[in-house]
């Protein structure tokens, strides 16, 4: 039975609004034996989110009621279903103050959570990496080749791993190869390019002692079509005995178990 550590939830705000009784239902009929509730954290107050609809996080007024919630789906499922309450924490170079202090505020209600880039500061501006196309195509524009975004993606979730964001900070890193989503349009240069940024990431995730979210969102992505991330990185990861803890990343009911027959045969671990 596998525990699926990446989910969302009605609250978030670029999903669907299935209940949260629907996750847990669905689940239940998939034979999950657990999940993890990981709603986009709510961003910091002082950055502005550049998608259109600034909707890459929870609204921080949420925050209460999906608590509740959580804690009032925990009880009604009690032995059938495993509930964690967690969170997915976004890292954003220049706001690690707000962040953990955010995480010191809501860390000891949390038993679950992630660590994930989706924004990189490029130049005077950020940009969501995984909105669109159009938004991979300004990266480009702005670094001058898919193969420097790339890089500085994988800079920046090294950055997160070494970052200090307090005592709750998040235990697991998630889809380290997020920059591969729109692959199929803006073709990812060799793996072996960046096997350099690839070991410093695993190398740092295994010192700290730290989770890998082996996430298989990326496989419905159609410019995608492989989980996040790809095998050779699983294989290393395997290597260093880093736990990987499956995620759907679903944002709806029917997501749950999202490219999981895709996986690479691999030990999982649970949160």
């Amino acid at each position: 039975m596998v525990h699926d550590g990446h989910v969302h939830s009605p609250l978030c705000p670029h999903g669907t609004k299935d209940d949260f009784v629907d996750y847990c239902e669905k689940a239940i009929a998939l034979g999950i034996e657990g999940i993890s509730f990981t709603e986009h954290a709510p961003l910091p107050a002082s950055f502005d989110d550049p998608t259109p609809q600034q909707d890459s996080g929870m609204n921080p007024a949420d925050l209460p009621r999906y608590i509740e919630h959580i804690q009032l789906v925990k009880r009604e499922y009690k032995g059938r279903l495993n509930i964690l309450l967690g969170l997915e924490v976004d890292y954003i170079e220049g706001f690690e103050k707000e962040t953990a202090d955010f995480l010191n505020e809501v860390g000891p209600l949390l038993d679950d959570s992630i660590l994930s880039v989706h924004f990189l500061h490029l130049r005077d501006r950020y940009l969501c990496l995984d909105y669109s196309p159009d938004v991979f195509q300004s990266a480009v524009d702005l670094l001058g080749s898919t193969a420097k975004v790339h890089e500085h993606y994988y800079q920046t979730v090294f950055a997160s791993i070494k970052a200090d964001l307090g005592r709750y900070k998040p235990k697991r890193i998630g889809h380290m190869t997020l920059a591969r989503k729109f692959q199929k349009r803006f073709p990812a240069p060799d793996s072996q390019l960046f096997a350099k940024e690839i070991t410093r990431i695993l190398t740092a995730i295994q010192q700290k002692g730290y989770q890998l979210d082996y996430n298989g969102a990326g496989c419905l992505k159609p410019l995608c079509r492989e989980p996040y991330p790809y095998a050779s990185i699983i294989e290393e990861a395997v290597r260093l005995k880093i736990p990987l803890v499956y995620g759907s990343d679903a944002h709806s009911a029917n997501g749950l178990l999202s490219g999981y027959d895709q996986l690479a045969a691999a030990p999982l671990a649970k949160p």
